[in-house]
């Protein structure tokens, strides 16, 4: 019996268990951190996050970027864009992750243990920008024509986004950077590397792109957001190249494009 077990473990296991469970346990440490952190800020005087807001919105007033009200208001106006921008930002998002991430370890295992160590980069530098500047999101100020799609949008099913079990995962002053833009780009970046099918190159090549106006529309993020989340992002994937891959050339190298 146990080497029927084996085998089948062999074959959907590259590394076995004891490996899965423990990238599992370093990735639930990293959210457990983040959590942490996000109760912290949350502790912290409501002035600061509403403050560092609006610095944003005056520097991009004042370099003529600042869309956002009107990226929202045409979504606003196509209610099948809206509702599809907020079920994405409610679960596209982590299911795309999720199942990207599940995919690499798999079936290119030799580039996941790159692709943890860019994520978990990418995190730490999040937790040191959430510490030093907690920020509100767009949909907090609806003096300035946003107004909050996603909490509506759960009314009637889940409830509402500030209260009950969605709480306990979220940071509301957490809108620098974007995480999910930062995500978005490194998923898009690793998976348009690794599949061999050229649609599917095009499609994770234009994920941070959804994901950029899907923030925006939904009123989660601020265009400087978007630019600070992409950069986290390209920060983590140099890091993980540059530095982290030194350490252990062997297992936490880039893969290559399958044949």
């Amino acid at each position: 019996m146990r080497r029927p077990l084996h085998s089948i473990e062999a074959r959907v296991l590259p590394r076995g268990w004891r490996d899965l469970l423990r990238q599992i346990g370093l990735f639930l440490a990293a959210f457990g951190l983040y959590g942490l952190v996000r109760g912290l800020v949350d502790d912290s005087s409501v002035y600061k996050p509403f403050g560092d807001a609006m610095r944003i919105i005056d520097l991009e007033r004042a370099l003529h970027i600042f869309v956002e009200p009107t990226v929202q208001a045409w979504a606003l106006n196509q209610h099948w864009v809206m509702n599809g921008a907020d079920w994405i930002y409610l679960n596209g998002h982590f299911l795309l992750t999720l199942g990207a991430l599940l995919y690499i370890y798999l079936r290119r295992n030799d580039s996941f243990y790159f692709v943890r160590n860019m994520f978990l980069s990418s995190m730490a530098i999040a937790l040191v920008a959430y510490w030093l500047y907690p920020t509100a999101p767009p949909r907090l100020l609806p003096e300035w024509g946003f107004t909050d799609t996603v909490s509506q949008f759960l009314v009637g099913s889940t409830g509402h986004l500030d209260t009950g079990p969605s709480k306990a995962v979220l940071n509301f002053y957490a809108a620098v950077p974007s995480m999910h833009v930062c995500f978005a780009v490194m998923i898009g970046w690793s998976m348009s590397r690794l599949v061999a099918w050229r649609p599917g190159k095009i499609a994770w090549s234009l994920y941070p792109l959804l994901v950029t106006f899907v923030v925006v529309a939904t009123a989660n993020h601020y265009l400087t957001d978007v630019f600070l989340g992409a950069l986290t992002a390209g920060a983590s994937i140099l890091l993980a190249g540059r530095l982290l891959a030194r350490a252990r050339p062997d297992v936490w190298t880039f893969g290559q494009v399958p044949a």
